[in-house]
């Protein structure tokens, strides 16, 4: 179960989501559709995206496993 919070986020999540899609592209695009944003936390160039959901908590799209 995930409960909203009324507390501002002041540092680092304490629990870390990746997720992994069949389609990262298309998953991305979804997401971004939901309110999610594109965050730069010095990932730098890497296979996964990073996002934020709309109060700030990041999580990684992965790309597909084969």
């Amino acid at each position: 179960m995930f409960l909203n919070s009324t507390e501002a986020k002041v540092g680092k999540n304490r629990l870390h989501l990746d997720f992994v899609p069949d389609d990262q592209e298309a998953e991305v695009e979804r997401l971004l559709g939901m309110g999610a944003q594109h965050v730069d936390i010095g990932q730098g160039e890497t296979p996964w995206v990073v996002l934020a959901d709309p109060e700030g908590n990041e999580f990684c799209v992965l790309s597909a496993r084969l």
